[in-house]
C-alpha cells in the first residue's frame, strides 16, 4: 500500500456495545456513494443491527486459504475478514471505512499506515446495558467480558480520534461523520 492509498482508510474500532454498528449505519446513511463501508465476514450469524456477512467456518477456511482478505482475525471463537476488495477501492481513491478490531488495529496500521483510527467507546453502564439488551451473553458473561476490557494503544504516529457514544447516537453520529467526511483529517 502506498501513502496515498492507506491515507483514505477509516478504521473503526471499540468494545462490545460501544454503539460501532449503530454509528457506522447512521453514517452510512448520510454519507452516500461517496465513502465505501466494508463489510466483515465473520463466523456468526447476522444479528440484530449488525452489517456483515455470516460464514461457515470452513467457508472462512477457503476465503482465507484464496488470499480473499486484506485483514482478518480471531476473537472470542469466531474469525473475522475484510475482503480484499476494500485495497482495489483505496487504489482507485474512494474512501473506506473499516469495522474493526483493537487487538488488530496494530497490523491494520501497519498494512495502511496513514490510517486514520477511530475509537468509539461508552461508560461501563452503559455498555453493560446494552450488551444485556443485545443478548448473547448472560449477566455474568458480561461481568467478564466488561472486567477484561484491554488497554488501548497505538504509537504515537498513528492517527486516532476518539468518540465517547455514551449519549445520544446523532452527537456521536456528527463526530463520525466529521471523520468520514474528511478521511485525510
Amino acid at each position: 500500500m502506498s501513502k496515498s492509498d492507506s491515507a483514505k482508510l477509516i478504521y473503526v474500532m471499540g468494545p462490545s456495545g460501544a454503539g460501532k454498528d449503530s454509528l457506522l449505519s447512521f453514517a452510512r446513511e448520510r454519507v452516500g456513494a461517496s465513502v465505501m463501508f466494508a463489510h466483515r465476514y465473520i463466523t456468526r450469524e447476522i444479528g440484530d443491527g449488525e452489517n456483515h456477512i455470516a460464514l461457515t467456518h470452513d467457508e472462512f477456511a477457503s476465503r482465507l486459504s484464496h488470499g480473499l482478505f486484506a485483514m482478518h482475525w480471531e476473537s472470542l471463537g469466531l474469525r473475522y475478514g475484510i475482503g480484499i476488495e476494500v485495497d482495489v477501492w483505496l487504489a482507485r481513491g474512494v474512501p473506506v471505512v473499516v469495522n474493526g478490531s483493537r487487538q488488530h488495529a496494530e497490523t491494520a496500521l501497519s498494512r495502511y499506515p496513514d490510517a486514520c483510527f477511530v475509537h468509539i467507546d461508552a461508560a461501563p453502564a452503559v455498555l453493560a446495558a446494552r450488551l444485556a439488551r443485545r443478548g448473547r451473553e448472560d449477566a455474568r458473561q458480561i461481568e467478564a467480558r466488561l472486567a477484561r476490557k484491554p488497554a488501548f494503544e497505538l504509537p504515537g504516529h498513528a492517527r486516532v480520534v476518539r468518540i465517547d457514544n455514551s449519549g445520544l447516537l446523532a452527537d456521536a453520529g456528527a463526530r463520525l461523520l466529521d471523520v468520514v467526511g474528511d478521511p485525510a483529517r
